[in-house]
């Protein structure tokens, strides 16, 4: 090698070394969710570190290299598994951030690039052991489940009609340390994400022979692979997931649904036969027959595959009932569902879709989707096409199949706070006479109906309506 090169290589190496050695620790934020913890650290610059697992008590040291402050900044966010956060000298006079903890844990350390609007991160996942949280006296974290059971009103379904509730689950996109998309006034996604999941979820526990789980009930991170697990445990007939867009082109506007595509999906199957370990629990009952053998392969293949097509067909159904019940409150970015391999839409036994509310990244769409009255029709017509779907084609054991045997729909808790200038015909139905300045869509609004079912009930060939017509509203 050359003077001149090892000259040049010396200095890059002084500089490489000298960007390591200075470090510095912003800020430690917590992040608690039902069944882990997440603690972030926030570094100046890249972090190297050595880890150290003690006990009595129970604590990590997290030797970090290059940081000599014993400053770690403030400490955001709380843990029943965290008692406290501290920096601390080591014998070799480095410096360590020390978690103490409340009970043995197990752990997952690594760093992650800055994105925006993060810096360097140093990442600690930590999970409880099973036998120190059964027998430690700490608080229990909530459970995911749905909205207070307690807050649906007496249903008027008739008692004749049995038969188990569709389970719809909620996935709330991003979540803690992760924002998702920022709008341009800084509007996280996580949040409009949350709000509209809890708003739809309220609805559909109001509805008789409905019931809603939310994946996340929190500001708490999880896993896209994970979330179509929390489904499969509460048994959920579909998965939708709420999302908002972004992209750099500030003028994109509009909302979309999407769901997987069929060439990625079975790739993840095959992926999935080779884990055999998850064959019971993707198969169901059949999986505690199918043996795991060569010979018998196959079957489980066969299996899979009707699963995952039966699942794909109602997912598409049910997101071409999304964007119907969309048209007419929010433009659509895609007017047709869009195909794509996404995470959380890869259970080969769950229906699920992805509904992108708009695109947050728009001046105008980040003030509507940060408006509880857009977020509220949002979740409204989500709901109007999840129930419409499950009368048309409802599970066998559930209550909507019960009464569409009967040849009944199940009636229909109206999840709307807008005034209505009902008027009630001898017969009970309700009726609307057109004023001057009224339309279809109208009216659909102020009864928190579609405009298809008002031009079904009505035998309307069109949206034309006339002054002082008297339609009957379903």
């Amino acid at each position: 090698m050359s003077l001149m090169l090892r000259v040049v290589a010396l200095l890059l190496f002084v500089v490489s070394s000298q960007s390591w050695a200075v470090n510095s620790v912003k800020g430690v934020r917590i992040w608690h969710a039902p069944d882990n913890t997440r603690l972030v650290l926030d570094l100046a610059n890249a972090p190297s570190h050595k880890v150290k697992r003690l006990s009595n008590p129970s604590r990590l040291e997290i030797e970090l290299a290059g940081v000599t402050s014993l400053n770690i900044g403030a400490v955001t966010g709380d843990s029943p598994l965290v008692k406290r956060v501290y920096a601390s000298r080591t014998p070799s006079a480095a410096t360590a951030v020390v978690i103490e903890l409340s009970f043995p844990v197990n752990d997952s350390i690594f760093s992650l690039p800055p994105s925006p609007p993060y810096g360097h991160r140093l990442v600690v996942d930590l999970k409880a052991q099973r036998a120190a949280v059964s027998s430690a006296t700490v608080s229990k974290p909530a459970a995911v489940s749905s909205l207070p059971a307690q807050s649906a009103p007496q249903s008027t379904v008739s008692t004749r009609a049995t038969g188990r509730n569709i389970i719809i689950a909620i996935d709330a996109g991003h979540g803690g340390q992760d924002p998702g998309a920022v709008g341009p006034k800084g509007t996280y996604e996580k949040n409009i994400t949350l709000s509209i999941s809890r708003q739809l979820a309220d609805m559909i526990n109001k509805q008789p022979g409905l019931k809603a789980v939310l994946t996340r009930t929190g500001d708490y991170y999880i896993h896209p692979n994970k979330r179509p697990d929390i489904a499969r445990q509460k048994q959920a007939d579909l998965l939708i997931s709420v999302h908002a867009d972004a992209v750099q082109n500030r003028k994109a506007h509009g909302a979309s649904v999407w769901v997987l595509s069929m060439r990625r999906a079975t790739t993840e199957v095959g992926r999935m036969l080779e884990q055999t370990e998850q064959h019971s629990e993707l198969l169901g009952g059949v999986g505690e027959i199918i043996k795991d053998s060569a010979n018998e392969r196959y079957l489980a293949q066969t299996v899979l595959d009707l699963s995952m097509n039966h699942s794909m067909v109602t997912g598409f159904e049910v997101a071409k009932e999304v964007l119907r019940e969309v048209a007419p409150i929010a433009h659509l970015h895609k007017k047709e569902p869009q195909a794509a391999s996404l995470a959380v839409l890869k259970a080969p036994d769950i229906p699920s879709i992805l509904f992108e509310t708009g695109f947050i990244s728009n001046y105008n769409e980040e003030r509507l989707l940060k408006d509880s009255g857009h977020q509220h029709k949002l979740a409204l017509a989500m709901f109007r096409a999840i129930k419409r779907y499950f009368e048309k084609s409802p599970p066998a054991d559930s209550l909507f199949a019960a009464h569409k045997n009967n040849g009944r729909s199940v009636p229909t808790v109206m999840p709307t706070t807008q005034n209505r200038s009902t008027a009630v015909a001898s017969s009970g139905s309700r009726t609307h006479k057109v004023k001057r300045g009224e339309s279809l869509s109208r009216v659909a609004k102020q009864y928190g109906v579609s405009m298809a079912e008002l031009r079904r009930h009505n035998n309307l060939k069109s949206d034309n309506i006339l002054i002082g017509q008297v339609l009957r509203i379903p």
